[in-house]
């Protein structure tokens, strides 16, 4: 009887994790469709590199704080061919200058297969504050790929001060 019991309780927990699991899943892929709808807002021509690029993560709430030593991480969604296909999160720490604390949400573009798959085995990296354009209406219009990546952000809020050097790194995990 208290081994049934005890199975009843670790399915219970079990399925309790997963529902919890499964609830931030969805929260994540909402927020990431409202951020694309917030980009799409503020430069309409961001909906042709939506369209054109071979896959893209939308990473709609990310976290940035530092005090010399800093950090930023965000959970999103991976698109390949306009389709759901997994998760992604971000994680970047920094050294330098830098106080204060900010949220935004970032979408990166990959060209072609190449760059997407280096994604996908969690092999980009990139330099933190370089490559990131700002979105802005036109903005999407003169932005180019570096080595098969194309990233904007779009600011939430808060304030951040930075003279800093860091990189970005991704993960990805399927459906």
């Amino acid at each position: 009887m208290k081994k049934i019991t005890l199975l009843l309780v670790l399915f219970s927990l079990s399925s309790v994790l997963f529902a919890q699991s499964d609830k931030k899943s969805q929260k994540i892929i909402e927020d990431s469709e409202d951020a694309k709808a917030a980009f799409l807002d503020d430069d309409p021509d961001m909906a042709k590199l939506f369209s054109s690029a071979y896959g893209y993560i939308i990473l709609p709430n990310v976290g940035k704080g530092g005090l010399g030593v800093g950090g930023a991480s965000g959970n999103g969604v991976a698109y390949q061919g306009g389709s759901r296909i997994g998760f992604a999160r971000m994680t970047q720490v920094t050294i330098g200058f830098q106080a204060g604390g900010q949220a935004y949400s970032e979408v990166v573009f990959f060209e072609d297969k190449e760059a997407f798959d280096r994604f996908k085995k969690n092999k980009i990296e990139m330099s933190a504050q370089v490559s990131a354009v700002a979105a802005a209406s036109g903005a999407s219009l003169n932005a180019k790929y570096v080595d098969g990546v194309m990233v904007f952000t779009r600011t939430k809020g808060g304030l951040m001060y930075e003279a800093s050097v860091g990189g970005q790194q991704f993960k990805f995990s399927e459906n």
